[in-house]
């Protein structure tokens, strides 16, 4: 199979699972044809797949992964020791665990070809995330609380972990408590990564966007954090910080090459 007889299988095997869509039309173009199949991943509530739809999913995948271009860590330069600032897009990233802004539910976002970081990873690493997560939620059996973490493979994913974590939504005035969620967040994460035996973690901007934390703030929160966690337990985890835009890059180049 290439990967258009791939998309359209993958298309056909998710339009089949839903009644409200079998009648749909497939799209004639590449473009439409990947918007439809993102949208209707993203839609998919956790739930088993057959072996041939995973198999023919993960060969589309990691095509498309491959095709955006995959970012070696050993190819970064770091800006001071053991930390890096890369900008990029995070689920092309080859490290141990990458870190996702995740929603109190963990089950990935559901808005169809939504922009956001959760949408993205959960889209990438295929249907096996939003699987595991989901069961994860369902041992748990209630939501994930603000400034924990949790952890599952990467699946398609080039790094081998994904660390879930659920910042703090601002909404009006930033308050200390905010600050100290968010910082909870780095902790948690760094915590749980080592656990785990990982030397390699990029955190994207958590809370940002979406969440509505002020950029400039989460940032000097987020290189304190792991400043201090590096100082305090003696780790040497590598750490990048991913970032999108190229106001965050500023940002965290003028924060890092401070001092």
């Amino acid at each position: 199979m290439n990967q258009q007889e791939r998309r359209i299988y993958l298309i056909q095997e998710l339009l089949k699972e839903n009644k409200a869509y079998r009648e749909m039309k497939i799209p004639e173009t590449s473009g439409k044809q990947k918007q439809l199949l993102r949208g209707l991943m993203n839609i998919r509530m956790p739930g088993l797949a057959g072996e041939e739809f995973l198999k023919i999913q993960d060969e589309y995948l990691q095509e498309e992964i491959r095709r955006k271009g995959i970012t070696e860590t050993d190819s970064l330069v770091p800006v001071r020791d053991g930390i890096y600032l890369w900008q990029g897009d995070i689920t092309t990233l080859r490290c141990d665990a990458i870190v996702n802004a995740a929603n109190s539910q963990m089950l990935g976002c559901f808005c169809p070809n939504h922009g956001c970081i959760d949408n993205a990873i959960h889209t990438f690493s295929g249907i096996q995330l939003r699987m595991a997560c989901g069961e994860l939620m369902k041992e748990q059996s209630h939501e994930e609380k603000t400034g924990e973490a949790k952890i599952t493979p990467a699946f398609n994913l080039p790094c081998k972990y994904v660390l879930h974590t659920v910042g703090p939504i601002i909404r009006g005035k930033l308050t200390d408590n905010d600050k100290r969620l968010l910082a909870s967040c780095y902790r948690s994460c760094l915590e749980l990564a080592e656990k785990n035996h990982v030397k390699s973690i990029a955190f994207c901007c958590i809370s940002t966007g979406e969440f509505h934390f002020p950029n400039d703030k989460a940032a000097e929160i987020a290189v304190r954090t792991v400043k201090e966690y590096r100082r305090q337990t003696g780790s040497r985890i590598e750490v990048i910080f991913n970032v999108f835009k190229d106001l965050d890059k500023e940002i965290y180049r003028k924060l890092l090459t401070a001092d």
